[in-house]
């Protein structure tokens, strides 16, 4: 979670010296910081979750899933970020042990003072990274989750639920319940949502 931009302009290199010493975390976007605050129990579990599953599913592999504390480099937008989860499958990212460059897929678990900007401004940035090929926005306060992809023309759109309430995240080959995101956690499903009706084909898409 991104708490009020500190005002030390740095550039990239300053930054991460500055990061390596600091004992707390901080993201970087073009040139200024933002100090990253506490996230709720409920956060923690969900972003837990989100990684013992994609661990899991890609244990043996050559993809390698990061869960809070590893960087993100996205070179397009100047900026370092840590999200939530991410999953990297390019073999130039192990020879870097504190950032990575080519991720697929970026998780974010929203919060109500992050989800706009997660939504909003963060997730262009994310955009401009060339390997991502899927972003999952997921709720912390209700069993709500959003798939964005990257289609082969290059326009990002948002896929609907399955009928039967599963997301598949074909940048990892792995499909899942979407309770499972919430499994013993105290999330409840939205009132009413009937996930039949989630079936029609994405209206929205954004570059």
């Amino acid at each position: 979670m991104v708490s009020a931009a500190v005002r030390m302009p740095m550039t990239p290199e300053e930054f991460l010296a500055f990061e390596n010493a600091s004992p707390s975390k901080h993201e970087y976007v073009r040139g200024e910081i933002f100090a990253m605050s506490g996230t709720s129990s409920g956060h923690n579990e969900v972003v837990q979750n989100i990684g013992s599953l994609l661990r899991g599913h890609l244990r043996g592999r050559r993809c390698r899933t990061y869960v809070e504390n590893i960087k993100l480099r996205v070179e397009a937008a100047n900026a370092y970020f840590y999200p939530d989860v991410f999953v990297t499958c390019d073999p130039r990212d192990r020879s870097d042990t504190l950032v990575k460059r080519h991720a697929v897929l970026i998780v974010e678990v929203l919060s109500e003072s992050t989800a706009s900007y997660d939504r909003g401004e963060k997730f262009a940035d994310y955009r401009k990274l060339e390997s991502l090929k899927e972003v999952l926005l997921v709720d912390s306060r209700q069993q709500l989750v959003d798939l964005y992809r990257k289609n082969e023309h290059g326009i990002w759109e948002i896929l609907p639920l399955e009928i039967t309430g599963s997301i598949t995240l074909e940048s990892v080959e792995l499909t899942v319940p979407v309770a499972a995101l919430y499994d013993d956690t105290d999330v409840s499903p939205p009132g009413g949502r009937n996930l039949a009706e989630d079936t029609s084909p994405a209206t929205r898409s954004s570059r």
